[in-house]
């Protein structure tokens, strides 16, 4: 058996597998690895537990977690599960141990009877509808008794079941992506945590680099334990590797937690918010007359085609295929396309001169020869058979989706971008709708002055609290992101308060149609508002 100081304490077998193997192979399994330093500040709340014998890894890659366990105790017996042939032959290489057992099957399909006393996983990570979403949510609630959302991602499936797994004074170590903490389809995965009472420790992990290499998401560490010792959970941030001398602090400290603004009781916790107001910082705190932005507008995603390349024409395109512009949607189709706060007819014609992709097929002649030609055309292709079109009567026809006075940004690092569509046109899912309410319980609201506070730093603070953060700095928000999202009630301005607003937002825009600089003039607005709704304010308002 090979000693256990002789297994490799750094990512060398991982990085010589990942040159050796195609990025395509790798993104097919998911395959992006764990950090050595990482996995083993891991494995030491693993091994927290004094009585282990059996662990558990369940997606066991080149066993990065095993080789950390295995360095610190040698008499310990592992299972590990692997879907990919290529990377289970590679593993074996390097665990010839009789006490370390490897499995080339699916774990969510097998072993749901044993128990461990330590499970330590970084599992993959898929979207709902790359794996086989029905029949693992169906296992998961035939054991588990609990019901998920459809749109679920795999890797809080693995923790589940692993949470189902832990003997009495098991502990289990999980790295996934933070997004289900603030998302719509993890509110079911929190409340069985909350559930199972043996939640002890999230830690976000926000590097300025990708913890998953070219994944494009943020990393959490979960640790989890089944042993009644505590009612808490503490939450932790850490930048960089150094950091992680916090997590040692976790566990040495076990179950003594440290009492901060980060700890919460069970019952402190509800699973229906975004967890991110447990770890990060509000912004809204700081202000008063907050109500949710779905009081004054609706959100909604642009126009999905199913197939852009498909869909979107320019003019070249259109005189090629001899498509007129009858059967055409004037669109942005590209978020690059849209430069400033204020998107023109005369952008709109500038993009058009350029031979830019503005339009979408819009096929409202279909006995038209050339339009049926194309649909042909779509036929050939099978556009007609992908997943979007297939659900549609026709599978040509567009989303009824009229012209948003308002797009914003789904993808930002520096903060929402609100563009002014003054050209009247539709847009594709680079940008969502919103569409400012008229009428309601508030009464409506002037487009303009809802324009004109969009466009502030304070407006963007204060929906970056319910974004949802991804790697690299990378932010998105979902339209009930922004419907959930809190803003300014602009209606308990004055009268003469929200004319200066206007006259400054005029003034901006003049700025900006001109090719000026109006960061000034914004600035000004952001004062207004923060003397009007600063908790610090003694502004009194209308009424």
């Amino acid at each position: 058996m090979i000693a256990a100081k002789e297994h490799i304490t750094n990512n060398s077998i991982e990085n010589d597998y990942s040159k050796s193997i195609s990025i395509d192979h790798r993104k097919k399994f998911a395959q992006f690895f764990t950090p050595f330093p990482i996995a083993d500040v891991m494995t030491k709340w693993v091994l927290g537990n004094k009585n282990l014998k059996t662990v558990l890894e369940p997606a066991f890659g080149l066993g990065v977690f095993s080789r950390a366990i295995l360095n610190r105790k040698e008499n310990v017996e592992i299972k590990g599960f692997e879907v990919d042939a290529t990377i289970f032959e590679n593993a074996k290489q390097y665990f010839d141990e009789e006490n370390v057992t490897l499995l080339l099957q699916d774990y969510m399909y097998n072993d749901w009877k044993n128990k461990y006393d330590g499970i330590i996983c970084n599992p993959p990570y898929f979207k709902f509808h790359d794996y086989d979403n029905k029949n693992i949510l169906k296992e998961i609630e035939t054991n588990l008794k609990c019901k998920l959302n459809g749109f679920t991602n795999l890797y809080t499936l693995f923790l589940l079941k692993s949470i189902h797994q832990l003997n009495p004074n098991g502990r289990c170590a999980y790295i996934i992506p933070s997004e289900f903490l603030n998302s719509d389809y993890g509110k079911l995965v929190k409340s069985y945590l909350l559930k199972s009472k043996t939640l002890r420790h999230i830690i976000v992990i926000d590097f300025e680099e990708n913890v998953f290499g070219d994944a494009l998401t943020t990393a959490s560490i979960i640790l989890c334990a089944n042993d009644n010792q505590a009612d808490s959970v503490q939450f932790s941030n850490i930048k960089s590797l150094k950091d992680l001398s916090k997590i040692d602090d976790v566990i040495t400290n076990y179950p003594n937690f440290e009492d901060t603004e980060q700890t919460h009781k069970f019952s402190e916790l509800n699973p229906e918010i975004k967890w991110k107001a447990y770890y990060q910082k509000q912004n809204g705190i700081k202000f008063k007359n907050l109500i949710p932005f779905s009081t004054y507008a609706k959100v909604v995603r642009g126009i999905a085609t199913g197939s852009n390349e498909y869909f979107t024409f320019s003019t070249s395109k259109a005189q090629e295929y001899l498509i007129d512009e009858q059967n055409l949607l004037p669109c942005i189709c590209s978020a690059k396309d849209a430069k400033t706060a204020f998107f023109t007819t005369q952008d709109f014609e500038e993009l058009k001169k350029n031979d830019r992709p503005i339009f979408l097929f819009n096929a409202q002649n279909p006995s038209d020869k050339n339009v049926k030609s194309y649909i042909q055309k779509g036929e050939i292709e099978e556009i007609n058979k992908k997943f979007l079109t297939a659900s549609r009567t026709p599978w040509y026809s567009l989303e009824n989706r009229q012209p948003a006075p308002i797009w914003v940004s789904v993808f930002n690092r520096t903060g929402l971008r609100f563009i002014r569509n003054e050209a009247n046109i539709s847009n594709l899912t680079s940008y969502h709708c919103i569409y400012p309410k008229q009428t309601g319980l508030f009464g409506g609201i002037n487009i303009d002055l809802l324009f004109a506070y969009l466009l502030t730093d304070t407006a963007k603070q204060i929906f970056d609290d319910n974004s949802r953060q991804y790697g690299n700095g990378l932010q998105k928000f979902e339209p009930n992101d922004l419907n959930k999202g809190m803003i300014l009630d602009l209606g308990v301005l004055d009268k003469q308060t929200q004319k200066n607003i206007l006259d400054l937002y005029k003034d901006y825009r003049i700025a900006i149609i001109d090719n000026k600089n109006g960061d000034k003039i914004i600035e000004e607005i952001d004062k207004i508002l923060i003397d009007n709704y600063s908790e610090k304010s003694t502004t009194h308002y209308k009424g």
